[in-house]
């Protein structure tokens, strides 16, 4: 039996077969974090896709969750074998390489998670893969940091995902299918009845946090105490609300206080992926967040003044301090 059946297990063979394994594309912060939670229950459960490069550094280096060593049974581009589910959490930016590299691993019958922030990346790998395969996905309340094979986080979130409409009681069998390797597994998941609104809450915190807390350099801590900082915040997802509201993705004024409960769970010296990003002087997903947004406000036409000039103030070697974000603040008021 080929290494690639053993994560897979060829489950193109039959409709409905039971997941017995995921297949993680993408072992940054939430990947690791994901694949971690899954081995901790079972290691058979999961692998994780790597390329020629990453390859040997995975298997050198193992990863680090909160200082345990975790070495993932790691599947190559090229190994021939199907994955039963698919979990991709890749940046924005890497989606384009990321569906070739899974291309050689998705059958009939596979099912694909996209934890991607952002509303594109559904649409981009139902385009590559077919929209039967791709489920709507993303993680929520996970503060995982990574810095080289180091992913530190305390908290792991909650997965929500499922069709773009979900009736309690009666999921269709590709969502149930899902839930059930979760549920295996020890992964926490909730399936929201409207997928959708749930896609743009998450956007919204994407637009209001990822961007604002890269500006200037701000872990959680600030904006959990900081009234400037988290003025600058609630006036981009006010934003990002008004939009929703022309586009019936169903955002309300409350969205802003049900994240600032979640926002005080998060450890203080945690980032945002964004942050994260501009330390390390990676590609950041600023074209995913504001970019999009205001091309989408355009479009509705609904104004997105304020994030407009957080995207054209933005670069990534500015450097911030509070009074600027204090001045920011008041401009946006």
């Amino acid at each position: 039996m080929s290494p690639a059946r053993s994560f897979g297990d060829e489950p193109d063979r039959a409709a409905g077969t039971d997941i017995r394994s995921a297949l993680v594309v993408g072992a940054g912060a939430v990947g690791a974090a994901v694949a971690g939670i899954i081995a901790a229950r079972d290691p058979r459960a999961v692998a994780v896709l790597a390329g020629r490069e990453r390859l040997e550094r995975y298997r050198s280096q193992g990863f680090l969750l909160n200082g345990t060593r975790r070495d993932f049974r790691l599947v190559s581009p090229e190994e021939p074998g199907r994955a039963q589910l698919v979990i991709v959490a890749v940046k924005n930016h890497q989606l384009p390489h990321a569906i070739r590299d899974m291309g050689g691993h998705v059958g009939p019958e596979t099912l694909i998670l996209p934890f991607l922030n952002g509303i594109t990346s559904e649409d981009e790998l139902a385009a590559a893969f077919g929209q039967e395969k791709v489920l709507y996905a993303m993680i929520l309340g996970i503060d995982a940091v990574r810095e080289e094979n180091r992913t530190v986080y305390s908290s792991t979130g909650k997965i929500h995902f499922g069709d773009a409409a979900n009736t309690p009681g009666a999921w269709s069998g590709r969502v149930s299918r899902v839930a059930a390797f979760f549920e295996r597994t020890g992964v926490a998941c909730v399936v929201p009845q409207d997928m959708v609104r749930s896609l743009w809450y998450k956007y919204m915190i994407n637009v209001g946090i990822n961007q604002v807390s890269a500006v200037i350099r701000a872990p959680y801590r600030i904006f959990q105490t900081d009234p400037d900082a988290k003025a600058v915040m609630e006036a981009a997802m006010a934003e990002t609300i008004a939009l929703s509201g022309a586009m019936g993705t169903g955002l309300v004024d409350s969205d802003i206080a049900a994240w600032h409960k979640t926002l005080g769970g998060f450890g203080s010296e945690g980032k945002t992926s964004m942050l994260q990003d501009v330390e390390a002087r990676r590609k950041t997903e600023v074209e995913a967040f504001a970019d999009t947004v205001v091309s989408l406000g355009r479009k509705a036409g609904v104004s997105m003044g304020g994030i407009a000039k957080l995207s054209n103030d933005w670069t990534p070697d500015w450097e911030p301090s509070l009074t600027v974000l204090a001045f920011q603040a008041a401009a946006l008021r």
